[in-house]
């Protein structure tokens, strides 16, 4: 594996180390319980994390598989990181955002379920990317509606800024619970 490639892996393996801590610190039995009106449960969250993979996904397979079609050669460059007005953005909760309708979670599911599910979108998060080792992901970009232009191994941070993001959600919904 690419070594840009197993460095943003890396990251993506501790959010959700992160994130798995965060879930099992909240009682299982009030993990679809929401703090107060308006706010999400665990599992809702944890509902929202898979739509958003599954997006970021299909957005990276998208950007990949045209750079193919034009040519698209080896990973030669340093890898540019994650911007950092986009990470310090993901990182603060203060900085509320509303998730646009595609990506709010319905509700219909509990935590298990919706932990297997953001499994599942989680191995396409990394197929898309693994898919294409060792070529220029770094060249390759695809726009996201926040932040910009990034590039593929950006998406994968992003990817892990926005699972810790939630993992912080979820600490304070569990703070909010045992209250």
């Amino acid at each position: 594996m690419h070594p840009h490639l197993a460095e943003v892996f890396g990251r993506l393996n501790d959010s959700r180390a992160a994130l798995r801590a965060a879930v099992d610190a909240v009682p299982q039995g009030l993990r679809r319980t929401r703090p107060s009106p308006g706010r999400w449960s665990v599992a809702e969250v944890l509902e929202h994390l898979a739509l958003v993979d599954r997006l970021f996904a299909e957005r990276m397979v998208e950007a990949i598989d045209h750079a193919r079609t034009v040519g698209l050669g080896p990973e030669r460059q340093a890898r540019e990181g994650l911007p950092a007005d986009v990470a310090r953005r993901m990182s603060d909760r203060g900085e509320a955002r509303e998730a646009r309708e595609a990506m709010r979670p319905a509700g219909a599911i509990d935590a298990a379920a919706a932990w297997d599910d953001l499994e599942a979108a989680r191995e396409a998060v990394h197929q898309a990317a693994a898919g294409a080792d060792g070529l220029a992901l770094g060249t390759v970009r695809a726009e996201h509606r926040l932040f910009g232009s990034l590039t593929i191994y950006q998406w994968v941070e992003l990817t892990a800024a926005h699972e810790l993001r939630h993992a912080d959600q979820i600490r304070e919904i569990g703070a909010a619970l045992s209250r």
